[in-house]
């Protein structure tokens, strides 16, 4: 499999990981201050700094969504550079301690994440 078909299939589960993420870090958030309509967690997710460290996996997958989308064709050296930036926002290597915190809080308390999280590393291991 190509490297450019192997990150598509990894934005696919890095999007559903974020998902699963802010599903989760929503259920909490309305635990504490009652349910939310969809407009008013949006703008919790946007302004609310509790909820910066899900930023890094958005930021991701629009910076891959970009990509593909531009007009003059992909590099080999960009697709290696996303799929490296994956596997470092998995691996938890950011000196933000924010970040690994809620991560790891997430990947011991939802089985879902540690799913998802597990079939996105088993995709980046096949990188050439």
């Amino acid at each position: 499999m190509e490297n450019a078909e192997i990150l598509k299939n990894a934005r696919n589960v890095l999007l559903k990981l974020h998902k699963s993420l802010i599903d989760h870090e929503r259920e909490l958030y309305e635990g504490i201050h009652g349910p939310q309509s969809p407009g008013q967690f949006l703008n919790v997710l946007l302004e609310d700094e509790d909820f910066s460290w899900l930023r890094k996996f958005s930021m991701l997958i629009v910076e891959i969504d970009e990509m593909f989308d531009l007009k003059d064709g992909i590099s080999s050296e960009l697709v290696d550079a996303n799929l490296a930036k994956i596997r470092e926002l998995m691996d938890m290597k950011e000196d933000d301690e924010f970040f690994r915190a809620k991560y790891q809080f997430a990947l011991q308390r939802f089985p879902e994440v540690v799913g998802l999280q597990s079939e996105l590393r088993q995709i980046i291991s096949a990188v050439s």
